[in-house]
């Protein structure tokens, strides 16, 4: 395979001036090793778990108290960390060295200016917050709920919750009323914060009939919490009305921080718990090395409070490096609403989807040249692989000096397994590295690591920041049916990825979801690809029937202009895909929708329109409620005659 255009040279001085860099060359003198490169670094932090995480602690003086043992054994699942072991995820986010600094800056479409407030305003706040909670009656171990945008609230009522030991969970507004109560019914919260509405591309969205409704649902609720945010009022002013000096409580490493949830296209989510200890050591490992980010770095990342990226966005805090928030449509009044924010702020950092940067692509958006962007360092991406298109768009468009941060993971382990490095080139359409701890591997069929060629992504060792476990599981079986069936002992994430000579990765699509066509087996990813650099196409999900003869059908669903030819675009299609992929991968039918149907984490949804297809109602395999597009199945299914 040729070596892909370099697009990001690390500096000379790479190894000097970064913190991943300094951290490594302090590994080299404690532990008298010698790193040749990035590589062989990241090979002694999976074969010395143990000393790579105490040096993590020790790195970025996290609060925390000695451990009987850092890891007793490596044993999936099952592996203790840090034993005997105690500290606070909220006492590390505000720690702030320098209390004047500003620790929180959020942009609101719905709010007339942005907030600002320094590492002091913030942790006097979440005291306030969490002196309201115990006035409530909340203690270690209860349930917080929040049905809050991605708003300050949402932050410091967080921040307070994980200071008296309460777990939190989160949805964000424009999730329905299913959605909110299948996720958080099931952990059984005493208290819930909800906002009474917002505005939506400038219009105002009345939530108050969502939310009695989703009380009425849920008989653990003793109070409910209304923050006045589309209309001034609620009870937010009185619950932080009494400032009483309250500190953080200690709590053993793996005591529950919070409960994500897996994206719910098939039955219940799945209430998937992470602790504190994990967390705060893998967000500082996955902040502090692999971004680089620390004090006089402001770091945003386009999210909701109900993806995981909100929950990496304000760890920002651990690193004491300026977190600013987004709570809006990104791309309205147009797609350049998120670049006025890198303006504005001076971000050093900026993350979005990869359909986010594909659109302003589509769009012939030239950020460098409208907007100031000399303080920005790095643009992140995630929530699906980002073709070699959006890698060639950033470089083009929004400087070859920025560096590229194609990022993979999971709500799983609230981190990503692969992504970028200070010290790593970027490569044209590769996420340039594994992590520094990641035992990341790609297995074959029988279980054995290949090089060079796809397999299924999969850890090999543990990490701090996999699930304590998943709520109402008491023994286990759910979450090893998870991850840990199909290769025993071994974490299976469900990716196809592809590790390279260079040790550069490349994911391909969903394993569940793969396109085998006469034993030409290929990532959805790929096939996007193709598709998505028709000028005419602005999006398109695949699937695959397999009826067992090995080839099945592959029907394609495209998003286009309604005025355009359909004939001659679809021709156009199979031309494309012909020479670019493969004759046995052109469709056997291709249809025009209106939208492709995505989780709110703008993740395509291949698998429950596979199941529609195959017969099954969309209330068995869909949870619209969790859609960024709710309608979207209905429309398929009715612009799709053998849907119906």
């Amino acid at each position: 395979m040729d070596v892909p255009r370099e697009l990001w040279t690390p500096p000379f001085d790479a190894w000097e001036a970064s913190r991943v860099g300094r951290f490594l060359r302090g590994i080299e003198g404690k532990h008298g090793v010698s790193f040749a490169d990035y590589e062989s670094a990241w090979r002694w932090s999976v074969e010395h778990l143990p000393e790579f995480w105490n040096e993590v602690v020790d790195f970025f003086e996290i609060a925390i108290t000695p451990a009987t043992v850092v890891l007793g054994t490596e044993t999936m699942p099952g592996a203790q960390w840090f034993a005997g072991s105690t500290l606070n995820y909220a006492t590390n986010a505000l720690s702030w060295e320098d209390k004047s600094a500003v620790a929180l800056i959020a942009r609101s479409q719905t709010r007339q200016d942005d907030i600002v407030l320094k590492a002091s305003d913030l942790r006097q706040l979440v005291r306030a917050a969490a002196a309201g909670l115990r006035r409530l009656g909340v203690e270690k171990g209860d349930r917080v709920v929040a049905y809050l945008p991605n708003i300050p609230e949402a932050l410091i009522a967080f921040l307070a919750c994980a200071s008296l030991g309460a777990i939190w969970s989160s949805c964000p507004p424009e999730f329905g009323i299913r959605s909110v109560v299948d996720r958080f019914r099931q952990i059984e919260p005493k208290v819930l914060l909800a906002v009474d509405g917002y505005r939506h591309r400038g219009k105002p969205i009345d939530r108050s009939e969502q939310v009695a409704e989703i009380k009425r649902a849920m008989p653990s609720l003793e109070h409910t919490i209304t923050v006045g945010y589309l209309e001034p009022g609620g009870d937010w002013d009185s619950l932080l009305s009494v400032d009483n000096g309250f500190e953080p409580i200690q709590v053993p490493f793996d005591h529950p921080l919070y409960v994500l949830y897996s994206s719910g296209t098939t039955g219940l989510p799945k209430p998937i718990v992470h602790g504190h200890g994990g967390i705060t050591l893998e967000h500082c490992r996955a902040l502090g090395l692999q971004h680089d980010l620390g004090p006089g770095d402001r770091f945003a990342w386009y999210s909701t409070t109900g993806w995981m990226m909100w929950n990496l966005n304000i760890s920002g805090l651990l690193v004491d490096a300026t977190v600013v928030l987004f709570e809006g449509d990104p791309s309205f009044p147009d797609l350049g609403e998120l670049w006025r924010l890198a303006e504005d702020h001076r971000l050093t950092t900026l993350g979005a989807s990869a359909g986010f940067v594909l659109s302003c692509m589509k769009a012939g958006l030239v950020p460098k040249g409208q907007f100031d962007l000399s303080a920005l360092d790095s643009f992140g991406s995630t929530g699906s692989p980002l073709p070699s298109e959006g890698f060639r768009w950033l470089n083009e468009a929004v400087g070859d000096r920025v560096k590229i941060v194609s990022t993979s993971g999971g709500t799983d382990v609230c981190t990503a397994f692969v992504g970028g490095s200070p010290l790593v080139p970027v490569w044209e359409g590769e996420i340039s590295c594994r992590y520094l701890g990641m035992a990341v591997e790609a297995f074959d069929p029988e279980g054995n690591s290949v090089m060079g060629e796809t397999g299924e992504l999969v850890i090999t060792k543990p990490m701090p920041s996999m699930p304590v476990g998943f709520w109402n599981d008491p023994d286990g079986a759910a979450y090893r049916a998870a991850y840990f069936e199909h290769f025993p002992g071994i974490w299976r994430h469900g990716d196809w990825i592809e590790i390279t000579e260079r040790g550069s990765c490349i994911i391909t699509g969903r394993s569940d979801a793969t396109l085998n066509r006469g034993g030409v087996r290929m990532g959805t990813s790929e096939f996007y690809s193709v598709v998505e650099s028709i000028p005419e196409v602005s999006d398109s999900l695949v699937v695959h029937l397999d009826d067992g003869s090995g080839f099945g059908d592959l029907i394609l669903f495209v998003v286009a202009d309604p005025e355009l030819e359909w004939d001659k675009l679809a021709e156009a299609i199979r031309v494309e895909l012909r020479q670019e992929l493969s004759p046995r991968h052109v469709p056997d039918q291709i249809h025009r929708i209106n939208s492709v149907p995505r989780t709110v984490s703008g993740k395509k949804m291949e698998l429950p329109v596979k199941r529609i297809l195959m017969g099954r109602p969309i209330e068995e395999v869909a949870n619209q409620g969790a859609m960024v597009n709710p309608d979207s199945l209905e429309n398929l299914r009715a612009q799709v005659p053998q849907l119906k």
